[in-house]
């Protein structure tokens, strides 16, 4: 693939109606001893250092035109679970992942829709010298205060696009929130990975790459940067979810564009898988 940019129809932002009623309903959540989670995974290699459990939660307030799990969007989607159910899952497996340097991940959805229900849970994992990792694209890092940072070791941070222009059609949402989040993750001196997510025709036009890879060589405890090629597997959750999927013609991109990609990284020192 050359440089140019695949065009595909993209002239609008994703429908937001929905995505509003979640942010509206999490702003609800009075009892946060218990959260509405999607779903478990145990991965090595993915999700933050070492063998991890992987918490993923209910709900999103973003509608990302490439979410590979627009079954996560909705929090009645999930099913309840105490702070003390997660945790008597998290202790079962705490040995394996302590020898291999792992430990659990809190991912969505956007965990950060019930952001005191995961610091109820960090707070217990630290209690247990468990290692903490927070999956994010930033929007609602003003939830968290500098205290509560305290019990995060790592933050995934997703930066979906470097234009506000681009983010916004690409999410629905600003951009400014998540880089105020990184910016302020950097002065904490926090650890963070950064993910971008390479899609053909909406977030691999150079200039958006730049934006990302100029404000990332600005930050702090960056220790590398994710390039996640867009893939078609999330596909047929889309069909069931009843929103438009507009990227149903876009072809994951080549390797000559992934490597373009990371170049554009790598040459501001930045280091990038």
């Amino acid at each position: 693939m050359s440089d140019e940019a695949v065009p595909v129809p993209l002239l609008a932002a994703p429908p937001m109606e929905v995505a509003d009623e979640e942010m509206a309903a999490a702003e609800l959540i009075r009892d946060h001893q218990e959260g509405s989670v999607h779903s478990w995974d145990l991965v090595t290699g993915a999700d933050g250092p070492g063998t991890r459990m992987t918490l993923f939660l209910a709900g999103c307030g973003m509608r990302c035109q490439f979410c590979q799990n627009p079954d996560t969007w909705r929090m009645r989607d999930g099913k309840r679970h105490t702070v003390d159910e997660v945790m008597e899952r998290v202790t079962r497996y705490a040995r394996i992942m302590k020898v291999t340097g792992g430990g659990l991940t809190i991912s969505g959805g956007e965990p950060l829709l019930q952001s005191k229900f995961v610091m109820n849970i960090f707070r217990r994992c630290k209690d247990l010298d468990i290692d903490t990792a927070l999956d994010t694209a930033g929007l609602l890092g003003a939830r968290l205060s500098d205290d509560d940072l305290n019990y995060v070791d790592l933050v995934l941070l997703d930066i979906k696009a470097g234009l506000p222009d681009v983010y916004k059609r690409v999410t629905g949402r600003p951009l400014q929130p998540t880089l105020d989040f990184a910016e302020r993750l950097s002065r904490l001196g926090k650890k963070m990975w950064i993910r971008f997510v390479l899609v053909p025709g909406l977030t691999d036009a150079p200039e958006n790459v730049d934006a990302i890879a100029d404000f990332v060589k600005t930050l702090d405890g960056v220790e590398r940067l994710e390039v996640l090629p867009f893939h078609q597997l999330g596909r047929d959750k889309w069909e069931l979810s009843g929103e438009p999927y507009l990227l149903g013609d876009t072809q994951p991109p080549d390797k000559e564009l992934i490597e373009r990609v990371k170049e554009q990284f790598a040459l501001r020192g930045i280091t990038v898988m």
